[in-house]
């Protein structure tokens, strides 16, 4: 049912609200409506108004939200104008609070999402201050019975916000650190279990080798070759795929024509940031580069409250309408995926995206993205995107890392795909649909690699994730201690993620289905115990090159020989995997560096060593990666594809003022139903 709009009217009675019949939703030929409003008011020209109809014809965005994004108006004058239209009244949320129990009567999460705020309980009914006007209607009829009639009044979408977070933050804090549910999440790690665990198993494998080293040995070599065994076959078939993929790609003569998209939806984008001191003002201009609609970009730059750091490099830089800060209060950890679940509440889009600090788009990268959520169903619900680096010719180590990610994301994560196999995502350059996303709590706020995480997440809610062929340039890691430490997080992350998933198998294998339950085992439990047992079997290149070794002596030679071509056979096969990987024209000088990786995968080692200390000690401290450490290749290799990228300035508006309600405690509520305007979509 349909409630009458409201005016505040200062007076100390009070009058009850006449109810008038429902009338139907508003629609697209209603639209101008707001617009006439603003060109009678003066505060907008009929050739803007045109300008922005033609847009608004096109995208899922309100008309105002066009109208503020291409500086056609100021938001004083689009809210006054709002309340014009409604026939309410402006209100000063800062000077008059809501009161706190009624937003907890409603929910804050709910508040956020349809940006309203339950203000005071005037004459037996409650106000609601809404930034949607034209919402006000259904949100009302959703409103528990204690709270209604409702009444309406009008402030700015900034103004409800900072209302709600001025009195509920903390809670908001709280939330996004369990949103996940328990029985999925690892904040009931138990460190000591863990420790006791391991002290018996590593008690166990000192007793076998003091024992029977030879026997404990060999035991070791045989799981060590298991494993190999199956990584390599993994990468192999992965090969087999994409040639396969390839080939049928060239036979195909004819293409499915995607079906055109009607209205252009909101994607938002989170962006979390944390002790960026540099990175800042050339991220701006990155995202700049995005060529999908302003008005329908809604960027969120994640910080920390305690973040001075950061907060003072933004507050030196000019941001657009589309990109603003959410500042996260403190808690009692400090994670990514925290930040994440805390914003995620703040953004408009129906796409949600997350890019990292020094990510460097491409530039129709949103659009492929809204693309392929239109082409596919519901069921896929996260998209992933290509990371690539620019500055690959820093050092050995940056051309290693270049290699390594070129493999994953170019030839494995295809692989796992076409296999079947639920997809550890990254941690950047990702889109959900938002419903998904919601339905599944968000991120969990515990886990270090929430990203591979939520992709087991998603599977076992029956949603899809697929690979989308646009590239995110990114920095690669190129200092040996940083890299350690990024290893280390992604290694405790990873034997965390398989510890929860797996503390009830066969509930996770009817979620699942035997394929990709399989596919979880390979992907977390084989890579983590390869990391382990490597040493294991490096030891052996001792008794090739004719060394002494623990059994070298006991070894016979066929298992010298079988050894060794399965070490020649796994080297092939992993050079095959980095060439295929940088076989482009971007990356092809990496190629003769792809011989080198096996003197760079043994710091993974000392990272695993160090993750597994961390899981007793601080299994959920973020040991944070630092970026803007290559600056000057970043620059060069952004120039060089770019060139110079200058944001324009906007022109400086003074907004026309209304008053707002000075003392609405003793205010009259009447009803003014405007006949001769429909109210519609602002």
């Amino acid at each position: 049912m349909y409630l009458a709009p409201i005016r505040l009217v200062r007076t100390d009675a009070v009058r009850a609200v006449p109810r008038p019949a429902a009338r139907p939703r508003a629609n697209a030929a209603s639209e101008p409506l707001i617009g006439q409003v603003l060109v009678e008011r003066g505060a907008l020209s009929p050739g803007d108004l045109v300008r922005a109809l033609a847009l608004h014809g096109r995208q899922d965005v309100r008309l105002g939200e066009i109208l503020l994004t291409h500086n056609m108006i100021s938001e004083a004058e689009l809210y006054a104008a709002l309340a014009d239209q409604w026939n309410a009244r402006l209100v000063d949320l800062v000077a008059q609070p809501p009161d706190p129990r009624l937003i907890d009567s409603v929910g804050t999460e709910i508040c956020l999402k349809h940006q309203f705020v339950p203000w005071r309980r005037v004459g037996g009914a409650t106000v609601i201050v809404t930034a949607r006007p034209e919402e006000f209607a259904r949100r009302a009829e959703e409103l528990p019975a204690s709270m209604r009639p409702a009444l309406m009044a009008v402030a700015s979408e900034r103004d409800v916000l900072a209302a709600l977070l001025a009195q509920r933050s903390r809670k908001l804090v709280r939330r996004a650190e369990t949103r996940v549910a328990e029985e999925e999440s690892c904040r009931v790690w138990d460190g000591g279990r863990f420790q006791r665990l391991a002290i018996g198993v590593l008690s166990l494998l000192l007793a076998g080798l003091i024992a029977a080293p030879i026997a404990a040995f060999a035991a070791l070599t045989a799981l060590g070759l298991l494993v190999l065994a199956a990584n390599t076959g993994i990468r192999i078939a992965a090969l087999w795929l994409r040639a396969k993929d390839r080939l049928d790609r060239t036979e195909k003569t004819v293409e499915k024509r995607a079906p055109s998209i009607a209205r252009l939806p909101v994607v938002s984008i989170l962006v979390p940031l944390y002790h960026e001191r540099a990175i800042a003002e050339r991220l701006v201009l990155r995202l700049s580069r995005l060529s999908y609609p302003r008005e329908l970009l809604d960027i969120c730059l994640v910080t920390e409250d305690n973040d001075e750091t950061t907060r003072a490099t933004l507050a030196k830089t000019k941001l657009p309408r589309w990109l603003r800060v959410v500042t996260v209060p403190e808690g009692t950890l400090r994670t990514k995926p925290r930040a994440l679940n805390y914003a995620l509440d703040f953004c408009r889009g129906s796409i949600i995206g997350v890019y990292d600090a020094e990510d460097a788009p491409a530039a129709d990268q949103i659009h492929k993205v809204v693309a392929r959520f239109h082409e596919r169903g519901p069921k896929v619900a996260c998209l992933q995107g290509i990371l690539d680096y620019y500055n690959a010719r820093s050092n050995w180590m940056a051309r290693c890392f270049a290699l390594e990610y070129a493999s994953w994301f170019r030839v494995i994560l295809p692989g796992l795909q076409r296999m079947g196999f639920a997809i550890p995502l990254g941690g950047t350059t990702l889109f959900f649909r938002r419903s998904a996303l919601e339905e599944l709590g968000g991120w969990d706020a515990h886990n270090v690699t929430e990203d591979a995480d939520l992709g087991i997440r998603l599977a076992r809610h029956g949603y899809r994730a697929e690979l989308i062929d646009t590239v995110t340039e990114e920095e690669a890691n190129c200092r040996p201690w940083p890299w350690v430490k990024q290893r280390s997080r992604w290694i405790k992350g990873y034997a965390m993620t398989w510890a929860v998933h797996m503390r009830a198998p066969r509930q996770l294998l009817r979620d699942l289905g035997p394929r990709k339950f399989v596919g979880v085992q390979l992907l977390f439990g084989a890579s983590l115990a390869q990391v382990f047992l490597a040493p294991v079997l490096w030891s052996y290149w001792l008794v090739l090159v004719g060394l002494p070794h623990p059994v070298g002596a006991a070894m016979p030679g066929w298992a010298a020989t079988t050894m060794a071509v399965a070490f020649a056979v796994a080297f092939a096969v992993n050079i095959a995997v980095m060439v295929v990987g940088v076989s482009g024209p971007k990356h092809r000088h990496l190629i003769p560096w792809s011989v080198t990786l096996d003197a760079y995968f043994p710091l993974a080692t000392i990272a695993a060593c160090k993750a597994f200390i961390e899981m007793v000690a601080k299994p959920f401290y973020w040991d944070k990666t630092c970026h803007g450490i290559d600056d000057e290749a970043a620059d060069a290799a952004w120039h060089e594809k770019h060139g110079d990228i200058v944001l324009p300035t906007p022109p400086i508006r003074v907004p026309a003022q209304r008053p707002a309600l000075a003392d609405p405690i003793g205010a009259e509520i009447i009803s003014q139903p405007t006949p001769q305007r429909q109210r519609h979509h602002a």
